[in-house]
């Protein structure tokens, strides 16, 4: 298939800036793949499409807070520092994006808060790409801690406003854990504490994975042919609890859900020789586009997602083309809320 069948026009008004004043109050568009049947249904309603013994598969990484304001040394101009992932614990080495790129050079002493943290700029990676060693003294704790102060939540830039304290929470899943990704599982957002605990009490089990999801997941496609375009590599891991759970329910014949295109791929990773969850820890760079065989899950819970990303294409793969672009046409026709922050869909 071809990148431009995925380019959609989508009016500005329709990207989400704030999340809906409930967790589980966001619009749920249901597609039927079978019947090619589209309902429209508050998140909550989620709940109507599962029994006993199915189960939800979970992304439990947590979002820290990767973005740094600060200035660089002798010239005091203003910079961001984008942390995208820790590289050497004991070193403090961080690979990170940096903006303006062409202002910060290997040797450039950066300085955030009120120089309360100082990075040394040690090596150039790509374009915008730096390594930097923080200067810092103090035990680990101790610099999570100063992060967590001067970091901000890591909105996605099409989120055209600065992140607010609300951020904080709700730019996380009500179920994250394992601190590492630069962006949250925005399917997950959806979920409240009320919802999680109506599934329990009606027989839902829920198989937690790790995927970290870094900015690669958000990355341009630049190639039309989609089966030249490589993903960049995200950590995940898979216990042996997770892959229990997923594989009773398959036995048994039960739905199995991946919650979020990022469960998708990390189980989509880990597939035995007789289509079961295998448990497993690596980087997965797998790129899943049509036409796609899917092993493990057989509902996914997804956003609506921006034209020509691999998001969007993996739907199509999933829920089918046809639909899958029927589906888009209908919610922007029906007013429905765009990207991270915006309703969700069902695929069944």
């Amino acid at each position: 298939m071809k990148l431009s069948q995925f380019d959609f026009e989508l009016p500005k008004e329709k990207i989400a800036l704030y999340p809906s004043e409930n967790r589980d109050e966001s619009r749920l568009m249901v597609l039927h793949r079978k019947t090619g049947l589209i309902e429209h249904k508050m998140f909550k309603d989620v709940l109507n499409y599962f029994d006993d013994g199915d189960v939800m598969i979970l992304n439990n990484t947590k979002v820290f807070p990767a973005r740094l304001y600060g200035t660089k040394e002798k010239t005091g101009a203003k910079i961001e520092v984008f942390l995208l992932r820790e590289l050497n614990h004991q070193l403090r080495l961080w690979d990170v994006l940096v903006d303006p790129a062409r202002k910060i050079r290997v040797g450039n002493k950066l300085y955030f808060g009120d120089d309360d943290l100082v990075a040394e700029v040690v090596d150039n990676t790509t374009s915008r790409g730096r390594t930097i060693r923080f200067l810092f003294e103090g035990d680990e704790s101790e610099f999570r801690a100063i992060l967590e102060k001067l970091g901000h939540t890591p909105l996605p830039k099409y989120i055209k406003r600065e992140p607010e304290e609300l951020d904080k929470e709700r730019y996380q899943t009500i179920y994250a854990k394992e601190e590492g990704a630069v962006a949250a599982p925005t399917a997950g957002l959806h979920f409240s504490r009320e919802l999680m605990k109506r599934l329990e009490i009606k027989g839902v089990d829920f198989a937690e994975l790790t995927l970290h999801i870094g900015l690669g997941t958000f990355r341009s496609i630049e190639v039309e042919d989609l089966s030249k375009h490589k993903m960049d590599a995200e950590y995940f891991k898979i216990d042996e609890k997770a892959a229990a759970i997923v594989n009773k329910a398959k036995d048994k014949g039960k739905k199995v859900c991946a919650v979020g295109t990022t469960s998708m791929r990390a189980i989509e990773t880990s597939v035995s020789a007789n289509h079961r969850l295998k448990p497993m820890e690596g980087w997965t760079n797998i790129f899943i586009h049509p036409p796609y065989d899917f092993s493990i899950a057989d509902a996914l819970i997804t956003n609506f997602h921006l034209p020509k990303s691999s998001l969007i294409i993996m739907i199509a793969a999933f829920a089918g083309f046809d639909l899958a672009i029927e589906a888009y046409e209908t919610a922007i026709k029906e007013g429905y809320n765009f990207f991270s922050y915006g309703d969700s869909m069902l695929i069944l």
